[in-house]
């Protein structure tokens, strides 16, 4: 009799979670189309672009300049003396370690575009999140999908696409 009971019990628990399970809510966005279409956005990602132009420019510049001492160096490497050649050498790649080095500061996961593109995107980003989390306390959404991150995703129905109604909550 107890175990019928136990049974039935956890049969009624297991209904009555699935019942709430089958009640949440879902929803779905387009974080690129949300950004794309935020003025801010678009200009905060050209100055990020003009930074990793300068930057990339900096970079390939000595190694314009690396490249441009090893040539010198094979041309006159039969002229110079083993303690020039050594010289040279040492000064090559000592002016690739510079490259590397600046490349890494710049590119790098702390680099200057990093702190840079954080800098200038995360407020938005940001204000995007808060406006999405807001829209799913009020509709009372249990989960809000992002279809530009979740390469998962394989179809959408835009009747639970959001995107526009986090626009209007940014003031678009």
């Amino acid at each position: 009799m107890k175990k019928i009971f136990l049974v039935a019990t956890t049969a009624a628990a297991l209904l009555l979670g699935a019942g709430a399970a089958q009640a949440q809510k879902y929803a779905v966005i387009d974080s690129e189309y949300i950004l794309h279409k935020m003025p801010k956005y678009k200009n905060a990602q050209e100055q990020v672009d003009k930074y990793a132009t300068g930057y990339q420019k900096e970079v390939d510049d000595l190694y314009k300049k690396v490249d441009e001492m090893f040539r010198t160096f094979q041309a006159e490497k039969m002229l110079l003396t083993e303690e020039m050649k050594r010289k040279r050498e040492e000064e090559i790649i000592t002016k690739e370690k510079e490259a590397k080095d600046l490349q890494r500061t710049h590119f790098g996961p702390e680099g200057t575009l990093f702190k840079k593109r954080e800098e200038l995107l995360k407020p938005i980003q940001d204000q995007l999140y808060n406006a999405v989390k807001d829209l799913a306390a009020e509709g009372g959404y249990a989960v809000i999908f992002d279809a530009a991150n979740n390469p998962s995703l394989i179809y959408i129905n835009p009747r639970y696409d959001r995107s526009d109604d986090v626009l209007k909550r940014l003031g678009f």
